[in-house]
């Protein structure tokens, strides 16, 4: 019955209808009625000029981390190249999204489905990478003598070719999920609202399955990062421990915490998005909309170049 309901509701939304009064749309169209044509250029603009000096700065670290020996065989700069990399392909994807909705473009659902499996895919990792860089400098310092025997170039490889198939193998599982939707009762696959995540959620589970992870994903990273963070406040009162290395490593897994925090903050995205369509005028919310794109998925991005960068 309730997905009945749900199918229902999905092949309204094909038909055609009345103009709407913009204080009546939905958060995820506004958008294409909400800034003039000039706004829209201005903003893609400024934050694709924005997305280009960090992907520069991304792909100078990059470049680095693969051009020096010893970067390439330290794990722990192997973990920040999986960081870098899916950080840099996602501000890519994530920037192509928003001009596409910007300018009113909008795509069939297969081309769609694409792009979103690609943006999940993306950002899923980057929790996973952070969590393993935490477990990494808590080995450092509080089991040194240990670290480069569990630590080895091959042992960070393999788990992050495991972490990449992993995510892509639950995305992927997702994405299928669309195909259990009577596509064939639509009147064309030509998608009536902007491309996002959650305008393929054309069946409940999806929506389910989505939430699901990313609360488990955040509650498990969070609580090893915390603990890791715990156990080299223990260690550093230790006097047989580096005060210098664990003072280092308190601060950068301060940094992953906030990076996992942002994160977060984009996942919850489009329900911030939600309840923020109720409380403001269109004109502001869009306003607002592109200040909040350029924190929760822009900067976020920036935080490994900036802080690596400069310190290492």
């Amino acid at each position: 019955m309730q997905q009945r309901i749900y199918t229902q509701l999905v092949l309204r939304q094909q038909k055609p209808s009345q103009e709407k009064d913009p204080e009546e749309l939905s958060w995820k169209d506004k958008p294409l009625h909400g800034l003039s044509l000039a706004e829209r250029i201005v903003s893609a603009t400024m934050t694709t000029s924005f997305c280009l000096i960090l992907l520069f700065l991304n792909g100078i670290m990059l470049f680095t981390l693969r051009n020096k020996c010893m970067f390439r065989e330290t794990s722990r700069y192997i973990l920040l190249y999986n960081l870098l990399l899916g950080d840099t392909l996602q501000l890519v994807v994530s920037q192509l999204m928003y001009c596409l909705n910007s300018f009113r473009i909008t795509l069939t659902y297969s081309v769609c489905s694409v792009l979103v499996l690609l943006t999940n895919l993306f950002s899923r990792i980057s929790p996973l990478v952070l969590v393993t860089m935490s477990l990494e400098r808590y080995v450092a310092v509080c089991h040194p003598l240990r670290h480069a025997s569990i630590m080895t170039r091959g042992n960070t490889v393999r788990a992050m070719l495991g972490m990449w198939i992993g995510c892509f193998i639950i995305v992927l599982i997702q994405n299928l999920l669309i195909l259990m939707f009577p596509f064939e009762q639509l009147e064309s696959l030509q998608m009536t609202q902007p491309c996002h995540y959650i305008a393929l959620f054309l069946q409940p589970f999806s929506e389910i399955y989505h939430n699901t992870y990313a609360g488990l994903v955040f509650f498990v990273a969070g609580l090893a990062n915390i603990s890791s963070y715990a156990g080299i406040v223990i260690a550093a009162r230790s006097a047989a421990t580096d005060k210098v290395s664990a003072r280092k490593a308190k601060s950068t897994l301060l940094l992953h915490l906030v990076q996992l925090s942002l994160s977060l903050l984009s996942v919850i995205y489009s329900n911030i998005l939600i309840i923020l369509s109720t409380l403001l005028y269109w004109v502001t919310f869009n306003q607002i909309q592109i200040f909040l794109f350029v924190c929760f998925f822009l900067l976020p991005r920036s935080l490994c170049s900036l802080v690596y960068g400069l310190r290492d």
